[in-house]
């Protein structure tokens, strides 16, 4: 691991550290050589610049980066060649990404992120089970957060149809949220390949989650959203998505429904209905050639 790899991940363990000043660090000096002299720190408060002074000259960062080799835990930095291009054009791409499993996905040409309520009904299950074996056929891997409800279903019945798929977490990989996520969770960190950008004894708070978000879309091509409610995580999935220029997809429900008013909104400002897994297909078509 170079210098420069690993000052950032040494930066990233951090106390109270944002991702805006880690960015204003490596614009005042890309190589990260600058806690040679802490001097030529630019301004930050007194006690941001000791705890990056005092964790990039101990080795407490080292001990633990053990800790993650022992457990299979890889670190991929915003320089490392194994960082997903698609992710690198979202506002805020994480400056590291710790992963477990597969690394393979991180380089799959077609990525779909699913993603919808965590109290699903089962017009959920019924949908992603019709959509998700020709979508695997074609060798999409599904991308998702975890979560229970729509993101469950999706990891999955993904797996049950021999498809792949990744989880992007809140919180780090060893906090896994929820409890009764764990057990796929573990499945997944060892034939699949779950995601955080928080180090590994993180433990996930309230705020991580929306954060993630960007995370999920931001690794996809687009976004399907089976079903959500009105103001929901899922929605902001979306939004990551039209912003970042990625596919927005939504499964229409009923319109009585307060778990389909977030899909059937998304399509009356533009986002693609999606009936069968061939009105996704027919829009990749070009990431097949």
């Amino acid at each position: 691991m170079d210098i420069v790899n690993k000052s950032l991940i040494k930066l990233h363990h951090c106390r109270g550290i944002s991702w805006k000043t880690i960015g204003s660090l490596l614009k005042a000096d890309p190589t990260l050589q600058l806690y040679k002299n802490p001097s030529l720190l630019p301004s930050l408060p007194p006690n941001v610049e000791k705890e990056i002074v005092e964790t990039i000259r101990s080795n407490h960062v080292e001990e633990l980066l053990n800790q993650y080799r022992y457990n299979h835990i890889h670190t991929i930095t915003f320089f490392d060649p194994l960082y997903p291009p698609l992710l690198k054009e979202i506002y805020q791409p994480p400056w590291v990404l710790y992963a477990k499993g597969d690394l393979s996905l991180l380089r799959s040409p077609k990525k779909l992120a699913i993603v919808g309520s965590r109290l699903a009904t089962t017009y959920s299950t019924k949908v992603i089970q019709q959509l998700i074996k020709e979508l695997v056929e074609e060798e999409i891997t599904i991308v998702s957060g975890l979560a229970q409800g729509v993101d469950s279903i999706a990891h999955k019945l993904a797996i049950t149809h021999g498809g792949k798929t990744i989880g992007v977490i809140a919180g780090g990989l060893f906090h896994i949220y929820p409890k009764e996520n764990r057990e796929l969770a573990g499945e997944m960190m060892k034939h699949q390949l779950v995601l955080s950008e928080y180090p590994p004894l993180t433990k996930p708070l309230k705020w991580q989650f929306p954060m993630r978000n960007r995370i999920i879309s931001g690794l996809s091509n687009g976004t399907l959203v089976v079903e959500a409610k009105k103001k929901s995580g899922s929605l902001i999935t979306a939004n990551f998505a039209v912003n970042e220029g990625r596919d927005v997809f939504a499964v229409p429900g009923n319109i009585f429904s307060p778990y389909s008013v977030g899909p059937n909104e998304l399509i009356q400002q533009g986002a693609k209905p999606v009936l069968e897994a061939k009105d996704i297909l027919e829009e990749w078509k070009h990431l097949s050639d």
